[in-house]
C-alpha cells in the first residue's frame, strides 16, 4: 500500500515534496486544513451575499483593480484571468518540477487565508495521485505578483483545457485524458482562478529539487575532497579541531570533522605523517574554509525554503473574523514576491561557483606530474597516450558555466502592469538557474573522483574505508585505465549517481553516516 503525505499548510518538507514530485506517495489534506479552507471560502461567500467590494473577489486584477465585476460574471473573470496568462514560453517543465509545483501550491493554499473553493483542491489531489501532469512551459515568471504564467497553464488542465503530459513527455489535450480517468474539468468560482495562479510555487519547486540535489552533492563533495586528499597525500592537520574552534564559523567546523571522520585510520595518511611536506596547496589545505562557507550558504538557503514551502503566498489574504464579517477579513498585500527566493537561490548559485572552482583545481593537482609525482596525465604511456587530460577539460568547460550561473538573476527587474508592479524579483529564474547549476557542479565534482580513483591505483597502500568504497562505486561504471579511451559516458554516469544519492545513502548505511 502506498504511503499518503498529508498536506496540512504548515509541516511540509523538501523531502516530502521531492517524494512526491518522483511520484513515490500519494497526497492528501489533512482534516485540520480542510477546516480551514471551509472558514476561509465562507469569507469569499459573504463578502459576494453582502455585496462588498473586494480586490481579487469581484474586482479586475492588476492595473484593473478599479474596475467592479457584476455577480454574473465572476465565473467568467476568473476562467478568463487563467486562460489570458496561460502564456509563458520555451521548454516545458519537467513532470517532477511540475509535480512539485503542484504540490507546493496545495500546501499554500491549505493554510486557510486563500479562500479556495475545496472543488479546486480536490481536482489538484486527483491530478497528483493519477499522476496526470500539466503541460507547463517554463518561461514566463517574473517573480513577482506569483509565478502567473506557468501556474496559469497548471490551472488550464484543472478546467480540462490545455495540455498535459503523457508517459513519455510529449503534449497532449487535456480532455482526452481526463475522460480517461473518469474526470471532468472543474468550475472556477470566485477567487480560485487568481489563487491558483498567485503564489511562488514554480519558482519553490525549483529551489526545492535543487536543494534535494544539494543535499547529496554537498557530504559527497568533501568525500571526493577526502579522496583526492589521498590520492595527493594531502595533509589531514588543516582539519584539526583547534583551528576550526578558533575561527569558529559552523559550516567551516562541520566540514573539517567531515574530514577527520572520512580520514580516520586511513593507511595512505599514516604513511607520510613524518613526511618533509611543509603545507599543501590552498585547493587542499583550504578547503574546510571553502567547502565549509558552500555549506552555510546551504544551511541559510534550505532555512528560507522550509519557511516558504509554509506560507501563504496568493493576494489577497484572508484572515477570518466571524463575530465580525467584512472587507477587513481580506488584505491586500506583497506575499506573492519572490526576492527572498531569489537572493537565497542566487547567493547558493555564487556559493556553487567556488565549490566547483576549487574542485577543478584539484583535479589539475593530480594530473600535472610536477607536483603529483605522479605520470602525467596518469597515463599509462604518456606521449603515446593522453590519459586523463581531457577529463580537467571538460571540468573546466562545465566550470565557464558554473560561472554564468554565479551571476544574480535579482539584480533586474522590470515594469508591467501599467506601473502597477513596478518591481519584481526574478524568483522563478534565479530557482531555475540554481537547479541547472546543481547539475554543472555534479560534472566538476564527478571529473575529480575520477580522476582521483585513478590516481590511486598508483597508491600501494589502502586509503580511508570511506574513500575505498566510493571508490568502489566508481568501478561499477569506470575501470581503471589499461590504455586510452573514451570516458564520456562514464563521467555522465558517475554525474548522474551524485545526483542521485544513492552512492551516498549506500556508503553511510556500510560504514556510518557522515557528521551533519
Amino acid at each position: 500500500m502506498r504511503q499518503t503525505v498529508q498536506l496540512d499548510g504548515s509541516t511540509l518538507t523538501p523531502a516530502e515534496v521531492e517524494r512526491i514530485a518522483t511520484h513515490h506517495v500519494d497526497v492528501g489534506i489533512s482534516q485540520a486544513a480542510w477546516q480551514k479552507v471551509e472558514r476561509a471560502r465562507a469569507v469569499v461567500d459573504g463578502i459576494l451575499e453582502r455585496g462588498e467590494t473586494v480586490y481579487g473577489i469581484n474586482t479586475g486584477f492588476g492595473a484593473l483593480v478599479h474596475q467592479r465585476i457584476s455577480s454574473d460574471d465572476l465565473a467568467q473573470l476568473q476562467t478568463n484571468l487563467v486562460r489570458s496568462h496561460a502564456t509563458a514560453l520555451g521548454a516545458p517543465m519537467s513532470r517532477s518540477s511540475v509535480r512539485a509545483m503542484m504540490a507546493v501550491r496545495i500546501n499554500s493554499l491549505v493554510k486557510g487565508h486563500s479562500g479556495v473553493h475545496p472543488d479546486v483542491l480536490k481536482q489538484l489531489i486527483e491530478f497528483l495521485n493519477k499522476d496526470i501532469v500539466p503541460y507547463v512551459p517554463r518561461i514566463g515568471s517574473l517573480g513577482a505578483s506569483g509565478d502567473l504564467a506557468p501556474l496559469s497553464h497548471m490551472a488550464m488542465a484543472l478546467l480540462g483545457e490545455g495540455e498535459v503530459l503523457d508517459k513519455n513527455g510529449a503534449p497532449v489535450p487535456t480532455k482526452e485524458v481526463l475522460i480517461a480517468h473518469g474526470l471532468i474539468g472543474i468550475k472556477l468560482r470566485a477567487k480560485d482562478g487568481l489563487s491558483l495562479i498567485n503564489g511562488t510555487s514554480q519558482m519553490l519547486a525549483f529551489m526545492t529539487l535543487a536543494e534535494r540535489n544539494l543535499s547529496n552533492l554537498l557530504p559527497l563533495a568533501d568525500l571526493i575532497l577526502a579522496t583526492s586528499m589521498e590520492a595527493r597525500k594531502a595533509s589531514v592537520q588543516p582539519s584539526d579541531h583547534r583551528v576550526h574552534d578558533a575561527r569558529p564559523h559552523p559550516g567551516q567546523s562541520l566540514v573539517a570533522k567531515r574530514i577527520r571522520a572520512i580520514m580516520a585510520n586511513s593507511p595512505i595518511l599514516t604513511s607520510h605523517t613524518n613526511c618533509d611536506r611543509v603545507q599543501d596547496a590552498y585547493s587542499f589545505r583550504c578547503a574546510p574554509q571553502v567547502h565549509g562557507a558552500v555549506l552555510q550558504r546551504y544551511t541559510g538557503m534550505l532555512e528560507t525554503l522550509q519557511i516558504e514551502l509554509n506560507s501563504a503566498t496568493d493576494n489577497p489574504l484572508i484572515f477570518p473574523d466571524p463575530q465580525n464579517p467584512g472587507p477587513h477579513e481580506v488584505i491586500s498585500q506583497g506575499n506573492f514576491h519572490g526576492e527572498v527566493i531569489a537572493l537565497a537561490a542566487d547567493s547558493m548559485s555564487a556559493a556553487l561557483f567556488e565549490l566547483g572552482s576549487i574542485s577543478e583545481r584539484r583535479i589539475d593537482q593530480m594530473l600535472d606530474p610536477a607536483r603529483s609525482e605522479l605520470p602525467p596525465f596518469l597515463a599509462k604511456d604518456s606521449g603515446l597516450e593522453s590519459g586523463l587530460m581531457i577529463v580537467q577539460y571538460v571540468a573546466g568547460a562545465s566550470l565557464a558555466e558554473l560561472h554564468g550561473h554565479a551571476s544574480p538573476r535579482a539584480a533586474f527587474s522590470t515594469t508591467t502592469s501599467a506601473g502597477q508592479e513596478d518591481h519584481v524579483s526574478m524568483g522563478a529564474t534565479a530557482a531555475w538557474n540554481l537547479l541547472e547549476a546543481t547539475q554543472r557542479l555534479s560534472e566538476v565534482l564527478a571529473c575529480e573522483l575520477f580522476v582521483a580513483c585513478e590516481a590511486l591505483e598508483f597508491e600501494s597502500l589502502e586509503p580511508s574505508v570511506y574513500v575505498a568504497t566510493l571508490k568502489q562505486r566508481v568501478r561499477t561504471i569506470a575501470p581503471k585505465l589499461t590504455g586510452d579511451r573514451a570516458t564520456s559516458k562514464e563521467l555522465i554516469k558517475i554525474s548522474q549517481e551524485l545526483l542521485d544519492g544513492a552512492w551516498l545513502a549506500r556508503i553511510e548505511a556500510e560504514l556510518g553516516r557522515l557528521p551533519r
